[in-house]
């Protein structure tokens, strides 16, 4: 089986690093909230991509740089050059920031986003695509897209965005484009925490994810993304499945016998 080495990736707009398996990307345009451009949306699309057949990268941590997450897409190298192209120009657009998402949902490892301060439009968007989200109490997140006259259909907002807060919920920031507050966001179940220190969390938190069973882990993240199109029989099958791959995995034996040796289990991902 092919697999890539992630750790010595050299990202062009935006900063990577690695750490016992753990990725961190640093969204780094600080004097203007960290937006993103054509170029950035394509690498982080491509890079996700990659990280799905990566063997060294087991947990990845998305935050910003300067106190805040994302401000969305620059209004000058994206928003002005939109409004002079054809339909034909602008699908393709469209299509590849999906994509991102689409490669976030594939990619086997959890993505946990550290949302401090600004978080608006695409970095909304690549929050909601996260398996996990830790926020700061300063931070507002604003699917502004009707701010600008557009829809609030972007990216898989109003696929993914209900099943996180509810239907009801998702409406009224997607038909407002107001700013949900860190409170609100973990009241309704976007953030998994509130801290002083979202950094430290989501890393403390993508850690814990590495010292467990990875490859159980990727499996995990797969169904929770593929049972969304399925039944409750399908699911259940499908869980069968996965669980009896699971099962033939080296980790499985190294758990029970550590239990029946009284001692904690060391995963290796296998």
């Amino acid at each position: 089986m092919q697999t890539t080495t992630m750790t010595d990736y050299q990202a062009q707009h935006f900063l990577w690093a690695t750490s016992d398996g753990v990725a961190t990307i640093t969204l780094n345009r600080p004097e203007r909230k960290n937006p993103l451009t054509f170029e950035s949306y394509a690498e982080l699309r491509d890079l996700f991509r990659s990280l799905t057949y990566a063997d060294d990268v087991h947990a990845v941590v998305i935050q910003g740089a300067g106190g805040n997450f994302c401000s969305g897409g620059d209004v000058h190298e994206i928003i002005g050059p939109l409004t002079t192209m054809n339909m034909v120009d602008l699908l393709a657009f469209t299509r590849m920031t999906g994509d991102l998402v689409k490669a976030m949902r594939a990619c086997r490892q959890p993505i946990i986003s550290a949302v401090e301060g600004v978080c608006a439009g695409a970095g909304a968007i690549i929050a909601m695509a996260s398996d996990l989200r830790y926020a700061s109490a300063n931070t507002k997140v604003a699917f502004l897209f009707n701010k600008v006259g557009l829809a609030g259909c972007d990216m898989g907002a109003c696929s993914l965005l209900p099943r996180l807060i509810g239907q009801g919920r998702a409406s009224e920031l997607l038909y407002l484009g107001r700013s949900m507050n860190a409170e609100e966001g973990e009241r309704w179940g976007f953030f998994n925490g509130i801290d002083d220190e979202p950094k430290t969390s989501a890393k403390q938190v993508a850690e814990r994810i590495v010292a467990g069973p990875t490859f159980a882990n990727g499996i995990t993240k797969n169904q929770l993304h593929q049972q969304w199109n399925m039944s409750v029989d399908q699911a259940i099958e499908s869980e069968a499945q996965a669980q009896a791959i699971c099962m033939q995995g080296q980790d499985f034996h190294r758990a029970y016998n550590a239990f029946v040796n009284k001692e904690k289990p060391v995963f290796k991902g296998d």
